[in-house]
């Protein structure tokens, strides 16, 4: 067992994501782990990423604010607690169009 506390998880830097600080809760620096990793982001208002896809599966849960999530052909504004799963190779765009900072836990498949 390996326990991340949220004041010890490492941050991170992500190409391409604007006005977000991200941590890294499991897998990578954080812990070892086989198959998957998990992070949290928080995106201040205006905080966004840039569409474009990834060869990993994706899943986002909104823990605070509001956080809008597209994949070029549609989008959706999610709530604390609600989530959105992006598949192997779907472009994806978050952003905070908000004006409170969001925050989103992200649970990724390692590559």
């Amino acid at each position: 067992m390996k326990v991340t506390r949220i004041g010890e998880a490492p941050a991170y830097q992500a190409p391409e994501h604007y006005d977000m600080a991200m941590v890294r809760l499991q897998g990578h620096e954080a812990s070892e782990t086989a198959a998957m990793w998990a992070g949290l982001s928080h995106l201040l208002p205006g905080g966004h990423t840039s569409l474009k896809a990834s060869p990993h599966e994706k899943i986002y849960v909104v823990i605070a604010g509001e956080v809008t999530i597209g994949n070029g052909e549609e989008e959706a504004v999610l709530g604390p607690l609600d989530s959105c799963v992006i598949s192997r190779g779907e472009a994806r765009k978050l952003e905070n169009r908000g004006k409170l900072p969001a925050t989103v836990l992200l649970v990724m498949e390692k590559g």
